[in-house]
């Protein structure tokens, strides 16, 4: 009888056949003898970017992050709010350069004042009556304290400045603040409304009237201003200055230079009743 399976075998034969495949790749020699294939070493930027990520923070670094942020924001927050409320903003180029020539007549001032007594403490170190120029030094420095404290009449150039209020808005704090403006700018004697305005003069809002030291005072509010007037009208008109604030009350306001302003509202001398003079 003739046999009919193939050379190669049945299914023993084939069993034994992948037996032997399995021993001839697990054996020696075998790929799992063989040595893992050597991996190149890391590039620079691959170690750099393994030693930042995933990162690696400590609570200490965590705290540091968080003040950090905290005071940035808060830096911010305050520049931006400066930025906002900053008057000169929006100003123009020629408002601008007005307000530097203001600072520029204060500095002005305050050198010539600085001038002025220097050359009394030279006239006093080199005259030969030290005692009559003295005198005189005092005299003079005497009448100048006197218009300052309002009990001497003054004149001389300066500004008189009308307030219309049709509306009733000013306040009293408008009108203070419109002196403290005209002070900063060199006024030297100050009249409104034929009274006589002094350190001491403080104005007050009383039943839906104005009052300085006490004394009613109706719109127009009169200002007559002796200083000097290329100073002070342009300190005035500085954007958001005194005539700014006062407009947007809805009142008027009029400016005119004089080369000739009277001030003669006087004050009573007041003697103090504790303060003494120190000198010996």
């Amino acid at each position: 009888m003739s046999d009919d399976r193939t050379p190669g075998g049945g299914p023993e034969e084939a069993e034994g056949r992948g037996k032997a495949a399995e021993t001839a790749e697990t054996g020696p020699g075998g790929p799992a003898d063989r040595p893992p294939a050597a991996r190149p070493a890391p590039t620079g930027r691959e170690r750099l970017v393994r030693g930042l990520w995933p990162p690696r923070v400590n609570r200490n670094q965590l705290t540091v992050a968080l003040l950090l942020f905290v005071l940035g924001l808060g830096l911010a927050i305050q520049v931006r709010s400066t930025s906002e409320h900053n008057p000169l903003q929006g100003a123009r180029q020629e408002d601008l350069v007005r307000i530097l020539d203001e600072l520029d007549s204060r500095t002005e001032r305050l050198e010539e004042e600085k001038r002025k007594l220097e050359n009394q403490r030279s006239e006093l170190e080199n005259s030969s009556d030290q005692a009559e120029e003295a005198r005189r030094q005092t005299q003079e420095r005497a009448r100048q304290l006197g218009v300052l404290a309002g009990t001497v009449a003054a004149e001389g150039p300066g500004i008189r400045m009308t307030v219309e209020d049709p509306s009733g808005l000013v306040e009293a704090h408008m009108l203070l603040d419109t002196i403290q403006e005209l002070r900063a700018a060199g006024a030297e004697a100050i009249e409104v409304n034929d009274v006589r305005v002094v350190t001491s003069t403080h104005f007050t809002d009383s039943d839906g009237r104005i009052r300085i030291d006490g004394r009613k005072v109706s719109a127009p509010y009169r200002f007559e201003v002796i200083g000097k007037p290329q100073d002070i009208e342009p300190a005035l008109n500085i954007p958001g200055g005194v005539v700014q604030t006062l407009e947007k009350e809805q009142a008027t306001v009029s400016i005119t230079r004089s080369e000739k302003i009277v001030v003669d509202a006087l004050r009573s001398a007041k003697r103090p009743d504790y303060a003494q003079s120190s000198s010996q």
